[in-house]
This record gives C-alpha cells, sequence and structure tokens, in this order.
C-alpha cells in the first residue's frame, strides 16, 4: 500500500471511530431519557422520514399508545412529551444508518480502486459483519421491550453496547496500525502488554456489568458511597434463586459488582503506573501509562458523582464517553508497546 492508501484508509477508520462515540453518546441520552422504546417499528429503509405533518404525529403517537410502555408507564403523556422521546430514538437510528453510509460507500470504492491489501479488505469486511450484527441488535434490544414489559432486556442492551465498543476499538486499533511508527526499544514491553490484557478483560467486564446496571435501573438504588446505605454487601444482594442469578438480574448485586470491579481497576492502574515508573526505559511509557492513570481516576470519581446524584442524564452520558475513551487509549498502548517491543516481528504492510 502507498503513502495516500493509507492516509485514506486511515481517515476512513478515524471517521467510524468518530460516529461510533457520537452515536454511543447519542445512545446513552436515549436510554437515560427513556426513549428507546418511542419508536415502534423497525424500517431500515423508510425510517429516515419522520413524521411531517400533524395528523402524521398523531398516527405515530397512536401507535405508541397500543404498545405497554405508553399503557403502563406513560399512560397520560401529551404529544410534545412523545415528540421529546421520539426525537433521541429517531436521531439514533439515523445515526446508525449514517455509520452505514459512511462505511459502505468508501468500501465500494476503496474495493474498485483496488486500495486494499488483504489485511486491510479482511477488516473491512470485519467491520462490515460486525456493523450489520449491529443494526440487527439494536432492534432485537427494542423488540424486547415491545411484549408485555415495557422495559428491553439487560442481557441485550449489554449485547449492543458490547458490540459498539468493539466496533469503536476496532477502527481505533484499525487507523492506528496504519500509521508510520519511530519509536526506541521498551525493555518491559513484553510484560506490559501481558498486564495491559489483563487490564483490557476487567475493562471488558466493567462495561458488560455497567450495562446491566443501566438495564436494571440500579444506578437509582444505593445512592450512597463508599457503603451502600451503611453496609459494604447489603442482604438484598442475595435474594435471588438459584444464587448465581443475582450476578446478573439483582440491581444491589449488579451494582456492587460495578463497584468492585472499578475499585480493582483503580489499583490495577496504581500498581502498573508505580511498575512503569520504575523500570520503563522510555519516556513515551510513561506518558502512555500516566494517561491511563488520569483517565481511570477521571472515570472512577465521574461513576461516583453519577451514582450519588441519581445519575443525570448529563453525569451519566459522561461516564459512558470516558470509558470511550479508556479503552481507545488502552488500545493505543497497547499498540505502541507492539512496536517497542524488541521480541516481535510486526509487519505493516
Amino acid at each position: 500500500m502507498n503513502m495516500n492508501d493509507r492516509k485514506q484508509i486511515r481517515i476512513w477508520y478515524w471517521s467510524g471511530a468518530a460516529l461510533v462515540f457520537l452515536i454511543l453518546i447519542v445512545g446513552g441520552i436515549t436510554r437515560l431519557t427513556d426513549s428507546g422504546l418511542s419508536m415502534v417499528e423497525w424500517k431500515p429503509l423508510m425510517g429516515v422520514i419522520p413524521p411531517m405533518s400533524e395528523e402524521a404525529w398523531q398516527d405515530t403517537f397512536e401507535m405508541y399508545k397500543q404498545y405497554p410502555e405508553y399503557q403502563q408507564r406513560n399512560a397520560g403523556m401529551e404529544l410534545s412529551e412523545f415528540k421529546y422521546i421520539f426525537f433521541w430514538e429517531y436521531l439514533h437510528r439515523i445515526l446508525g444508518r449514517t455509520i452505514g453510509i459512511v462505511f459502505i460507500i468508501p468500501f465500494g470504492w476503496f474495493l474498485l480502486k483496488k486500495k486494499f491489501n488483504s489485511k486491510q479488505l479482511r477488516r473491512a469486511l470485519f467491520l462490515l459483519l460486525l456493523g450489520t450484527a449491529q443494526g440487527f441488535m439494536g432492534w432485537y434490544m427494542v423488540k424486547s421491550g415491545l411484549a408485555d414489559v415495557p422495559y428491553v432486556s439487560h442481557y441485550r442492551l449489554a449485547a449492543h453496547l458490547s458490540l459498539a465498543f468493539i466496533i469503536f476499538g476496532s477502527c481505533v486499533l484499525f487507523a492506528l496500525d496504519l500509521y508510520e511508527h519511530k519509536t526506541g526499544t521498551e525493555k518491559m514491553a513484553s510484560e506490559l502488554k501481558k498486564w495491559l490484557w489483563v487490564f483490557l478483560i476487567l475493562i471488558v467486564l466493567q462495561i458488560i456489568w455497567g450495562a446491566f446496571v443501566a438495564g436494571l435501573n440500579a444506578g437509582h438504588v444505593y445512592n450512597t458511597f463508599p457503603k451502600m446505605f451503611g453496609s459494604w454487601i447489603p442482604s438484598e444482594s442475595w435474594t435471588m434463586e438459584p444464587l448465581i442469578r443475582n450476578l446478573t438480574d439483582n440491581p444491589a448485586a449488579t451494582q456492587l459488582i460495578h463497584r468492585i470491579l472499578a475499585t480493582v481497576i483503580g489499583f490495577f492502574i496504581i500498581i502498573l503506573w508505580l511498575r512503569v515508573l520504575l523500570k520503563a526505559s522510555l519516556w513515551e511509557t510513561k506518558k502512555w501509562t500516566l494517561s491511563l492513570f488520569a483517565v481511570v481516576l477521571i472515570q472512577y470519581a465521574l461513576g461516583v458523582f453519577t451514582l450519588i446524584y441519581h445519575v443525570p442524564v448529563w453525569l451519566g452520558v459522561t461516564h459512558q464517553a470516558v470509558a470511550l475513551i479508556l479503552t481507545g487509549l488502552t488500545l493505543g498502548f497497547m499498540q505502541f508497546l507492539n512496536r517497542a517491543d524488541a521480541k516481535s516481528l510486526i509487519t505493516n504492510d
């Protein structure tokens, strides 16, 4: 691949990452404003056209009234209130379609102009597969809240959110791989990569349990810190049978696990930072670790404030955005270490 091709494809990946970041922000707002079930139909093509007249709005509102969310939670809602929640879900879906267009059109052009090598073609097809799966998963999630109980499945929410993070992380990693890197050799690169794999696994688990907390509205209970209403481990955490169900279905337990994982991540990054400070040979390695340390600290504080203030929209969305930034930083650090590891044979064709 020549330099110009690499640059164009790199910009394409970064555009995808930026749009996924944006849709996750809007998705967070959609979730926190209870807007996700306002559009009760899935029309991949015709769904881009919103109601254009007062009569069309009334028809759309009447359709919404046939579903459990209106009947059980929003009975008596005014049309103006419906328009507000409809806006956020509509914007979320429009952004999803925009991401599809931004991906598919350049993909076709790159393919036609033979700008892909085999490695980039595999990566592009992988993103295409993920994006398609995400579109279906989004509707599958919404559909779970259109039945008898007007709440989406927290398992499907976790899958939807996890897929978005995977797409975002893949775009970041693929973009970084297309830069010309010039770095020295880090003597502890191999060791640090193992640490970062553990760190990444902890982040993935935290994202999943964060989705469970959101899906179960568990952020609205036990809004004290560091204890949960005077207890480190509330007795309500283990009331379900079988016992293992509490880990994913009990609001008290899911919040407790989310807190524990956050604390483990906090201690983990402190230990990693101190180790790098004492042993790393490159200043760039220390800067990467310090960046991770700072973002984890900010994220921990955001999590605490989000909890004690009962999940205001702006704090909840900021908390999710910083999780994306932390994921991107971790992947960037791993990519840097790959380049700085003298024992690795890295090809960048």
